[in-house]
């Protein structure tokens, strides 16, 4: 149980951070993107934003937009297929999106099992205090008191996992909800941009 306990706060600890990063650069380079006149401004501004989801959907866009470009040099406006660059930010949503789960199904594991496994400490705890129980010649609190406190302990650590595990999970699952949503949002206005200024 405290393996469980310890690596789930570490995930805990980690992803906070990481969505923290993630929340406050995707803020960072909307902004940008929207106020740039030119796509190649926020192509070199990229790097800096390494934690946005929206800079990674982003940069396969330009990509795309970029390989196109490069096969039609005589008409530097024109690409070939904007529905390419609509797969390359369906591509680049996804693969986000799993970045932004990494961790998160470990949370989801251990709040659902660690109250089983506290369950099955106690079930032990109470064998113990049935034995402890069965070895006495008279009846007392002395004789089944270990088992229980053992039992008890049990059933507080698969609970102490279990609780923060399932609070941190939800927590997450609904950041992801709103960055997955922006991505979406972004990855239209995005095709919009392009479909004026490129075909």
């Amino acid at each position: 149980m405290l393996f469980f306990s310890v690596l789930s706060w570490g995930i805990i600890i980690t992803k906070y951070l990481a969505f923290s990063r993630a929340e406050k650069q995707t803020n960072n380079f909307l902004a940008l993107f929207r106020r740039s006149a030119r796509l190649a401004d926020v192509y070199s501004s990229c790097q800096t934003y390494r934690e946005s989801p929206l800079a990674g959907v982003f940069l396969a866009g330009y990509q795309e937009i970029d390989k196109q470009m490069q096969k039609i040099p005589d008409s530097p406006n024109n690409i070939k297929s904007i529905n390419a660059v609509g797969r390359a930010l369906q591509r680049a949503c996804i693969s986000e999106t799993t970045r932004l789960e990494r961790g998160v199904g470990w949370l989801a594991s251990t709040a659902s099992s660690s109250p089983f496994i506290g369950l099955f400490g106690t079930v032990v705890g109470i064998i113990i205090a049935f034995e402890g129980l069965s070895l006495s010649t008279q009846a007392s609190i002395q004789a089944v008191a270990p088992g229980i406190a053992e039992a008890l302990i049990a059933t507080a650590a698969g609970i102490a996992a279990a609780v923060p595990a399932a609070m941190a999970y939800n927590h997450f699952l609904n950041k992801i909800k709103v960055l997955t949503s922006e991505m979406d949002d972004f990855s239209l206005e995005f095709l919009n941009l392009i479909e004026r200024n490129f075909s």
